[in-house]
């Protein structure tokens, strides 16, 4: 999709024909213009030229944006968002008001209020109509853009919002010179009579009105509109300009530009980083809520990834530069937003065929307003007036502005919150979407598996099967392997050598091991090699049912154990998943895994629908036959969902996962976080009900204002409009508009979500407490060295991390207990007491929590 910049653009009208122009052109495939940016996406093969002259033929200007790569990444935006025309209507607007008010104490002041005039107009009407012709000559002079780009439009066979309001003030403005003559014939005959009378039908004060109360319009709007990009703009605003290297073993201060793809720099504390990168030195806490609106610091050991415009709180860190320039995820996200506001949501097509044919119409509407009310016997002066009217309050501008006002806000919030929506079509479907489907493994899952329960057989020490295990998963890259590999080296047992090394795609692995013949994997795999117990059998058919994956171990003589390792559902995933279910949504889980896993995983999780033993090139399947219930939005983080995200009517891909996923998908969630599906559904349910308030207010501004305008209600009410206030009203009609869209910004997430966030900021505090040194109770251990005794209980029901805050508060309350470290994963309760404590006691205030107490261990 190339990217055009377009000038001379001053409605929705001139939007339609811009695209209408260059869809003509051959080659040219999709065309979007965008009002509100005033920039042009075009897809197809057609030359830059071709398009380009197509966009000049229509009487606009055209310049491709620049492509050149930016080792910044965003600074190429900068210029395109950058509020130019504000300050050029601020200075038209003074200088016309500065005009406008001897302008109107004259043909206002003193014929309605009876205010005194100047001495050199006292009793001279002639004097007056000159001194009001030269003062809306100089305002038209000021505001003459109106009248270039408006009657170039009509040349151009493309009027636009600029050619209403020219030909209402040139009206004006004609019909009073005509006056003026008149004047000099009465004043010629000594009529003084008809000269007074003719000096009430002077227009030049409307002329100039007119133009002043655009302009102040113009001038709102586009304030309002500089407003709908903040979001944008706050984002380039976040990279540092320089950076810290390391060269030659000497720490050098250099322009961000500079810094090249495998370049080491410095943070401390406080530093903003200036590339992605990763730690290969020190530790320490980086707040990188600029990307993914989470306010919590992320602990960065060696090894983690840091990004673009993220802080470092605390710790010095050592980075190796990995992406610079345009590879950052700071410009990736830049890039994604920006290129979001310059397509368009299919509800945009209703407005975009109106403004088409929008200004012809009302300018013949003028011209029928006018003939009816002159033929039906009322006089020259009041027909044009009603036909001004009708000119100056017609706005095509509200009905352009109303969905890429609210698009671009709505995307600026989803930016904050770290929702990416790539297109405008992504924001508005989102709405619509009826069902969720949900990769199991990284999405609902953590995706990192955990060694859960230990089984050795009874001639073999569970230490030596741990060993024998280590030493043969280490060498295979299967995630379960990993699994046990962590599990050991967090234990740091040290493997010993194996030999004949090989595995068994889907079934396991074999090696020698101290000179014998050992194995690993299913137990159908093992069972061909040894004889496998009944109740081994049995008990790791239970610990499949609670969502464990059994692993068997044997040598070439003996059945040795079985480790069971599994994957553990993500903090939030339950209460995102019951979140959803509120929202009427409903929830099919994805997965390859076996029912019975599946199945103990949906439950844990809170899903009643589970399609298992889905293979990679199954779930596109799976996808297409959800279709047929209603819009299915796919969410995945691996290479296999790319297939089912691409199929799917809407593609979600969790931002920690593979670039493949992310690619394929059409929403981003950068923070990870399935309770962000939700925001970003009720979201888009927001933005496309403010779309719907925008397009009723501008159709219903139009219906209602151009009926009074032409004089429809005198017979009715007698109500008539004066073409000044027609001119306030249109003025007013898009800033109403753009304000309405600005609404979004105070979109807030739920109770839930904001208390899901609140409690994980109050755990990261503590703990930074206590690493500070500052908890009371720890400072006193460490000062005074008291002694004291430390308990381990077994709790059973603890979900997640707000469960763990919940067990430590209560046992925290116990007289004597120092410090109560819970931990939901291994439903261990660890306490520090200086003194013993009742077990009755303890078993209460767990109780009380809300938990299930079962043991000192």
């Amino acid at each position: 999709m190339k990217q055009y910049n377009i000038k001379g653009m001053s409605c929705a009208a001139c939007q339609a024909r811009i695209e209408k122009a260059v869809s003509s052109v051959p080659g040219v495939e999709e065309c979007s213009v965008s009002l509100l940016t005033n920039s042009m996406a075009v897809n197809g093969s057609a030359e830059e030229k071709d398009i380009i002259r197509a966009v000049e033929k229509a009487g606009y200007g055209a310049k491709i944006k620049k492509q050149e790569k930016s080792n910044i990444g965003f600074s190429k935006y900068e210029e395109e968002l950058e509020d130019s025309q504000s300050q050029i209507i601020l200075k038209r607007l003074i200088f016309s008001i500065i005009f406008i008010i001897p302008l109107l104490y004259v043909s206002m002041g003193h014929m309605i209020w009876k205010l005194p005039l100047p001495f050199f107009l006292q009793d001279n009407h002639m004097a007056v109509g000159l001194y009001e012709l030269l003062l809306s000559s100089v305002v038209m002079i000021i505001n003459q853009h109106f009248f270039i780009s408006g009657f170039k439009g009509i040349l151009h066979r493309s009027p636009n919002m600029d050619s209403l309001v020219a030909l209402g003030s040139i009206a004006s403005f004609v019909y009073s010179i005509y006056i003026l003559f008149s004047m000099t014939f009465a004043y010629k005959t000594g009529d003084d009579m008809r000269l007074m009378e003719l000096t009430d039908n002077l227009y030049f004060e409307s002329a100039a009105m007119i133009l002043t109360l655009i302009s102040l319009g113009k001038l709102l709007e586009s304030i309002s509109k500089g407003k709908t990009t903040n979001a944008l703009k706050a984002l380039m605003k976040l990279a540092p300009k320089t950076a810290i290297v390391i060269e030659d073993g000497q720490e050098k201060q250099i322009l961000i530009d500079k810094v090249k793809k495998g370049d080491r720099f410095v943070l401390r504390p406080g530093a903003s980083v200036p590339v992605d990168g990763i730690v290969i030195e020190g530790s320490g806490a980086v707040n990188e809520s600029a990307l993914t609106g989470e306010s919590i610091p992320v602990e960065k050991n060696v090894g983690d990834e840091v990004s673009a415009a993220t802080i470092n709180e605390n710790g010095y860190l050592i980075c190796e530069a990995t992406n610079v320039g345009d590879d950052t995820s700071l410009a990736k996200i830049i890039q994604m937003v920006s290129d979001a506001a310059a397509t368009k949501a299919p509800i945009a097509k209703v407005a975009d065929r109106v403004s088409g044919v929008f200004v012809p119409i009302i300018i013949l509407i003028a011209f029928i307003t006018f003939i009816v009310w002159f033929f039906v016997g009322r006089d020259l002066g009041f027909s044009l007036e009603r036909a001004i009217s009708v000119l100056v309050i017609s706005c095509p501008c509200a009905l352009g502005l109303a969905t890429p006002v609210a698009i671009m806000v709505g995307n600026g919030v989803g930016a904050k919150k770290g929702i990416m929506f790539k297109t405008a079509v992504s924001l508005e479907e989102m709405s619509k979407v009826k069902i969720i489907a949900l990769d199991k493994t990284g999405t609902i899952t953590k995706g990192q598996a955990k060694v859960k329960n230990i089984y050795a057989s009874k001639d073999v020490d569970e230490n030596d099967l741990i060993k024998t295990a280590f030493s043969l998963e280490v060498k295979s890259e299967h995630p379960l392997a990993k699994a046990i590999v962590r599990y050991c080296e967090e234990k740091s047992i040290q493997p010993d050598q194996v030999v004949d090394f090989k595995e068994y795609p889907g079934n396991g692995l074999s090696a020698k091991y101290k000179g014998k013949k050992i194995f690993a994997g299913k137990r159908e795999f093992i069972s061909q090699n040894i004889h496998i117990d009944k109740e081994i059998i049995s008990y790791a058919e239970k610990l499949a049912q609670n969502g464990e994956t059994p692993l068997f171990f044997s040598s070439e003589e003996k059945f040795l154990g079985v480790i069971s390792v599994a994957d553990v559902i993500k903090e939030d995933s339950k209460d995102a998943i019951k979140e959803l279910k509120k929202l009427g949504l409903e929830l099919v889980m994805l997965t390859g895994d076996n029912q019975i896993t599946a199945n103990a995983i949906a439950k844990e999780a809170g899903l009643n629908n589970v399609i298992a033993n889905v293979k990679p090139d199954g779930k596109e399947a799976v996808i297409s036959s959800l279709q047929e219930k209603g819009k299915v939005a796919m969410v995945g983080d691996g290479i296999n969902d790319a297939p089912a995200l691409t199929r799917a009517d809407l593609g979600i891909a969790i931002g920690a996962g593979n670039d493949v996923a992310i690619e394929a998908a059409d929403i981003v969630l950068v923070k990870n976080r399935l309770m962000d599906i939700a925001f970003a559904y009720s979201l888009s349910k927001a933005t496309l009900r403010n779309i719907y308030q925008n397009l009723f207010w501008a159709f219903f501004y139009n219906i209602i204002g151009i009926p009074l305008a032409a004089g429809v209600y005198i017979s009715i009410w007698g109500w008539t409009l004066n073409p000044m206030f027609g001119a306030a009203a249109m003025s007013l009609s898009s800033f109403c508009v753009v304000m309405n869209a600005l609404r979004l910004n105070l979109f807030k997430m739920n109770k839930k979500m904001n208390l899901h966030q609140q409690n994980m900021k109050s755990e990261y505090d503590n703990a930074e407490i206590v690493k500070e040194g500052v908890n009371k109770k720890e400072l006193n251990i460490e000062e005074n060295k008291e002694e004291y005794l430390e308990m381990e209980i077994i709790v059973k029901g603890m979900m997640c991390k707000h469960c763990e805050a919940h067990v430590k508060e209560a046992i925290e309350k116990l007289d004597g207990v120092i410090e109560a470290i819970a931990s939901h994963e291994e439903n261990v309760v660890r306490i520090k007491t200086s003194k013993e404590l009742q077990e009755s006691d303890i078993k209460q205030a767990v109780e009380e929590a809300g938990y299930e107490y079962i043991k000192i261990k």
